[in-house]
């Protein structure tokens, strides 16, 4: 059975981590290849024709494949954007695992319920995604964007309330505080997506950013006393539970967190 991931620049991170899995448990026959997408349709096409198992999906393809697919299950539908594509007697289901991946790589740590209060940075894709994921555990959630007009729209969409521009310039009454933009990334900004000053001791603080690992904020937080998780226990729980969708198999998470650590270097135990 092969599975893979389309991708505009392919990398072996989640290609190590599910052939980890199949591995550990002894699933003769399965591969995961990475696949270099430079025609959405056509690639489309090949994975009906080819009768591959499943895909990850990375951007920018999240939102453009949807018209291609069959089906999609009820949350992808909800969040409006699909990172794995699993085929199932010729058709194609589309699903999400991001938000699946953030709430395991929290719920780790501790609980999320109505009482839990959380401020959200992002109003893009992954934010969605995440923000789906949160309001489904029923949190008190805020958004913050630089973007003011994209956070209200969000906002709007989750029930969410916006925060005020003082929560990332000091710290507000938040328990977790998850970055869900693309400031930390080596690639397009390595800075911090707010104030050092809005951190805390025993603030919550989760990066999905994961190149690097040690972004600036997942620095500044540990410095500040923030309980922290970085952005490989999220991309390490998405990838298990494509991994579940794909094989119907429970995900061996520590093989997968082994393979992750040697492709990216991440620490096993967040801190």
């Amino acid at each position: 059975m092969i599975c893979g991931s389309f991708s505009l620049h392919p990398v072996g991170t989640g290609a190590a981590m599910h052939r980890a899995g199949y591995e550990a448990l002894g699933l003769e026959g399965w591969h995961y290849e990475p696949f270099r997408v430079v025609d959405l349709a056509a690639s489309v096409a090949a994975m009906r024709a080819l009768g591959l198992r499943g895909v990850g999906v990375s951007m920018p393809f999240k939102i453009e494949i949807l018209p291609y697919l069959d089906e999609l299950d009820p949350v992808a539908r909800s969040i409006g954007a699909v990172n794995t594509v699993v085929q199932r007697d010729g058709r194609l289901v589309g699903h999400n695992t991001d938000w699946v991946g953030a709430l395991r790589a929290i719920e780790e740590l501790r609980p999320l319920d109505a009482s839990t209060r959380v401020l959200l940075l992002g109003a893009g894709g992954a934010a969605r995604a995440v923000g789906h994921g949160l309001r489904r555990r029923g949190v008190s959630l805020a958004l913050f964007n630089r973007d003011a007009e994209k956070a209200e729209g969000l906002a709007r969409e989750l029930g969410a309330a916006v925060a005020p521009p003082a929560h990332v310039q000091e710290p507000g009454p938040y328990e977790v505080l998850i970055n869900a933009t693309s400031v930390g990334m080596a690639e397009v900004d390595p800075g911090m997506p707010l104030a050092a000053s809005a951190l805390r001791p025993g603030l919550l603080v989760m990066d999905i950013v994961y190149k690097p690992i040690e972004t600036s904020l997942v620095q500044q937080a540990r410095a500040a006393g923030c309980t922290v998780i970085h952005g490989g226990r999220m991309l390490l729980h998405q990838a298990a539970a494509q991994f579940e969708l794909y094989t119907g198999r429970a995900a061996p998470l520590d093989a997968m967190d082994r393979a992750l650590q040697r492709a990216i270097g991440a620490p096993r135990e967040s801190t």
